[in-house]
C-alpha cells in the first residue's frame, strides 16, 4: 500500500538516497527544506523554529524522517514542539539519532529518543554510526589539497557506515510495522582505523593518503580555519571521545538484519566516489 512520507534534509547526506528509493518503491514523498525546494518529491517547507509552517507539512502524511538539523543547538529544544505535533496526529516518526547516544540519558540525542519514546505514536530509533560519506564532505578538502586526514580520533577502530545503508534501513523502517519500537544501531561489517581507511582510500583512488592523529585543541583550530565557527569547532570535538575509547568498533548486524544483505564496505565506497578525491 502506498503511503505519503515527509522527509526531513531530504537534500541532504541520507535524504539524497532516501527519497529516491521511497519513490521506486510507489510511496509518495514530501520532501521537506526550510525554504521549501528540493530536487526529487513533493517539495514543502517545513522550519522547526517555525511552528506555523507544521500543519501544511504534516497534512495527509503517514510517516516522517526526522533528522536534526546540524550546528551547535539542542535536538529536544528545537525539535519537540514538531515531535508533538506529529504524534497528535498519529504519525510514525523515524529518528536519525546517532550511535551511542543510550550510554547516558543526559545526552541530548536522547533526550529526543525519550520524548519520542514517550509520545505514544509508532517510532523506530536509528543510531548510524560514523559515515563513510565524511570522507567526500567533511574530510574532503584536506584530502584533495594534501592528501591527509586529520582528526582526534587516535589509532582505534570504527564500524563506519555507508549513507545508502542508512537509507535502504529508513525505507524499511517507514514502510514496514516490523522494526516499530526497535533502536537499531547502523554500522559497517568492517572495524577499521583510520589509517586503515586512508589506506583504502589511496589504493583505490589511486592518490596518496594519510591519516595523522591530532589533538582535539588541534581538530578546533583546523576547523576555525575551514570556516567554522568556534563554538561549532566546540561542539564537534566532544564527539570524537567515543572513538577513541574505541565504542563505535563494533559491527551491530542491524543493517544486513533490516535489508538482508551485508553492509557496504570502505573499498565499494570509495570505488563509487573515487573521482571525489583528486
Amino acid at each position: 500500500m502506498s503511503s505519503t512520507i515527509l522527509v526531513t534534509a531530504a537534500n541532504g547526506t541520507v535524504g539524497k538516497h532516501l527519497v529516491p528509493r521511497l519513490l521506486a518503491l510507489g510511496h509518495r514523498v514530501r520532501a521537506a527544506s526550510r525554504r521549501g525546494g528540493a530536487s526529487l518529491g513533493e517539495a514543502t517547507r517545513l522550519d522547526f523554529e517555525a511552528p506555523e509552517s507544521f500543519a501544511g507539512a504534516l497534512a495527509g502524511v503517514d510517516a516522517i524522517y526526522l533528522v536534526v538539523p546540524t550546528g551547535p543547538h539542542h535536538p529536544l529544544h528545537m525539535l519537540g514542539g514538531f515531535v508533538d505535533a506529529a504524534a497528535a496526529a498519529g504519525i510514525k516518526i523515524v529518528l536519525q539519532s546517532a550511535i551511542g547516544v543510550d550510554a547516558d540519558e543526559a545526552i541530548p540525542f536522547r533526550q529526543l529518543e525519550r520524548k519520542i519514546e514517550a509520545s505514544g505514536t509508532p517510532y523506530v530509533l536509528l543510531r548510524p554510526n560514523w559515515f563513510f560519506d565524511n570522507f567526500h564532505t567533511y574530510w574532503l578538502k584536506d584530502v584533495r589539497e594534501r592528501g591527509l586526514i586529520q582528526l582526534p580520533a587516535g589509532e582505534t577502530r570504527t564500524s563506519f557506515v555507508d549513507a545508502r545503508d542508512i537509507a535502504d534501513v529508513a525505507a524499511a523502517a517507514l514502510t514496514r510495522p516490523d522494526f516499530d519500537g526497535e533502536a537499531l544501531t547502523l554500522t559497517g561489517a568492517e572495524s577499521l582505523t583510520y589509517a586503515d581507511a586512508a589506506s583504502v582510500l589511496s589504493a583505490v583512488s589511486g592518490k596518496p593518503i594519510r591519516y595523522e592523529p591530532i589533538e582535539v585543541s588541534q581538530f578546533i583550530a583546523s576547523a576555525e580555519r575551514s570556516g567554522l565557527t568556534r563554538e561549532y569547532a566546540e561542539h564537534l570535538a566532544p564527539i570524537f571521545y567515543p572513538v577513541t575509547q574505541g565504542w563505535v568498533a563494533a559491527d551491530s548486524g542491524d543493517v544486513s538484519r533490516v535489508t538482508g544483505r551485508a553492509a557496504r564496505r570502505l573499498v565499494d565506497y570509495v570505488a563509487d566516489n573515487a573521482a571525489r578525491f583528486v
